[in-house]
């Protein structure tokens, strides 16, 4: 698996006006049908994945370029467009309650692209598993709000979900592509993108973090009362707490979400041992399992076993291309001028109004780096 990247955007409130959302579908349609029929569905896929292009196709039909609400109504227009299926690709889930609707939504595209059952529950999989890491496995503190789950007819997939953090007013988006799956839980990451690299962020899926992946299943696979033993020696020997045990040289505190839990859901540690998982994987997709769990397995994984963990947020870009004073990161500007560069040859064969073009072409124009 390639998970292309993740950008933090500022979390901007109100809806998308009713006049610019049809037009949003209208236009994103059109450029969805010209890159399908011109370079084909695996490359529609690739390219929303790409949190650069996802982010120029954005402001190319008509959304605020540095916006949170452009993930959510972008995905929704391609949606709407892409409904009926009759290009090959479906999406599937949404915003708040409509990402619910997802595992649904994946049986009725099975449906329409005929897919047999076992490759329908393979996409349901994919699409639980990858909201589970970005929420669970990686904590920054952003919880997912947003899912949308795109799925071609030859069974390929893409997600773009979002998380929201109110203290911060942001929401970062992360963007996933089915091709190369080698697995879920180790190394996902192609790039990731952010405004602000986090001083301290659980990141599980990290190789430095593998050691800490196995120690987490052999205590999963205690029985409760020893977990439960190990975690009130903690308490009465050290009294430590997350905060204090992964950076006690910082003046400030860290962030809350990396405090230790104050309780610890013996109910689902009782479930860890009766089903004995085999991998992280199977822990982390264990019904119950969430961040909480997740943290404590951790802190003991470290003080007790003396596993290692990575701290380092996992970001690579500032933003969607890059900061244009190289801070956090420079500007990539051969990423940033392909994506320009694609998205307008998908304009000039799109099957839209001249008009709808040509505003289209000048809002790209305006983006192009000097």
């Amino acid at each position: 698996m390639k998970k292309l990247g993740t950008a933090d955007l500022p979390l901007h409130f109100g809806r998308c006006p009713r006049w610019l959302f049809e037009r949003m579908v209208k236009l994103s349609g059109g450029i969805a049908e010209a890159i399908i029929l011109e370079f084909g569905r695996d490359e529609f896929l690739k390219r929303i994945s790409d949190p650069f292009f996802f982010q120029s196709l954005g402001c190319a039909v008509g959304f605020d370029y540095h916006s949170s609400g452009l993930t959510t109504t972008l995905t929704g227009a391609l949606k709407e467009a892409l409904a009926a299926g009759e290009y090959g690709v479906i999406a599937c889930g949404g915003k708040g309650n409509a990402s619910r609707k997802a595992q649904e939504e994946i049986d009725r595209a099975g449906e329409i692209f005929s897919f047999t059952s076992q490759r329908i529950a393979q996409l349901r999989y994919a699409s639980r598993i990858s909201a589970k890491v970005d929420s669970t496995a990686i904590q920054s503190g952003y919880q997912l709000y947003h899912h949308v789950f795109f799925l071609e007819e030859s069974g390929k997939w893409a997600v773009v979900q979002q998380g929201l953090n109110v203290d911060r007013r942001y929401a970062r988006r992360y963007h996933w592509l089915s091709d190369d799956v080698h697995s879920y839980v180790v190394e996902p990451h192609t790039a990731i993108v952010s405004d602000r690299v986090e001083e301290a962020v659980l990141n599980l899926t990290s190789s430095g973090s593998l050691e800490t992946q196995k120690v987490i299943v052999d205590i999963s696979r205690e029985k409760p009362v020893k977990v439960q033993n190990m975690v009130q020696e903690l308490h009465d020997k050290t009294n430590v707490t997350l905060m204090d045990w992964i950076a006690p040289p910082l003046k400030k505190p860290l962030s809350k979400h990396l405090v230790m839990p104050r309780s610890i859901n013996w109910e689902v540690a009782r479930q860890l041992y009766e089903t004995q998982p085999r991998d992280f994987e199977e822990v982390l997709m264990t019904r119950g399992v969430g961040p909480n769990t997740i943290r404590a397995l951790a802190l003991i994984s470290n003080l007790v076993y003396g596993s290692e963990i990575d701290w380092r947020d996992p970001v690579k870009f500032s933003f969607c291309v890059g900061g244009k004073d190289g801070v956090p990161f420079p500007v990539d500007r051969r990423a940033y001028d392909d994506s320009i560069s694609f998205l307008k040859g998908a304009l000039e064969n799109a099957k839209i109004g001249k008009e709808d073009r040509m505003m289209a072409l000048r809002r790209l124009g305006k983006m192009r780096l000097q």
